[in-house]
């Protein structure tokens, strides 16, 4: 299986069956957790056994892996269901899952560039109390007035604060 797809039908070499207890071992995702993603439907394919119970396979491991990447990136549990109902449809919904994947890669870029503006605002921050700590005496100028006005700009796309008028 190939980015984190889990389809129906066998494939060679996808080895034995799981039960849920080894499949949260194995994903270091808790038993609670896997039984979550799948009320959500965000489990495709999850078999049961003669007694009702949940049968995994291997393949498993790495979707769990994909779902947990996309929410931790901030995929919306909608957009990992859609994702899900998409992959259940097979290979005519190939280019609707990349575009949904493209579209949720550029706002996860989005948000790193906001992090690391914010870190670097930080590591200034922590440069000015070594500069202190270091001379026994604060610095000159504070560190986003060295970094400029840019530092302190809002990110593409942020919504702008509005100043009260004065009466």
């Amino acid at each position: 299986m190939s980015g984190g797809d889990i389809q129906g039908g066998r494939k060679h070499g996808e080895g034995a069956l799981l039960r849920i207890g080894e499949l949260a071992q194995r994903s270091g995702q808790s038993v609670h957790a896997i039984r979550w993603y799948e009320t959500q439907g965000l489990m495709p394919n999850v078999a049961r056994d003669a007694a009702g119970r949940r049968v995994y396979h291997a393949r498993h491991l790495d979707w769990l892996q994909l779902m947990d990447r996309l929410r931790r990136t901030g995929m919306s549990i909608a957009e990992m269901r859609e994702y899900t109902d998409l992959v259940r449809q097979g290979r005519s919904s190939l280019r609707q899952r990349k575009d949904l994947l493209l579209a949720h890669r550029v706002r996860a870029q989005a948000t790193i560039a906001e992090w690391l503006q914010a870190l670097e605002l930080i590591d200034g921050k922590i440069a000015f109390y070594d500069e202190w700590i270091g001379t026994g005496q604060p610095p000159p100028m504070l560190p986003h007035e060295k970094a400029g006005p840019a530092a302190l700009a809002a990110p593409a796309g942020a919504p702008q604060r509005r100043r009260a008028r004065k009466a």
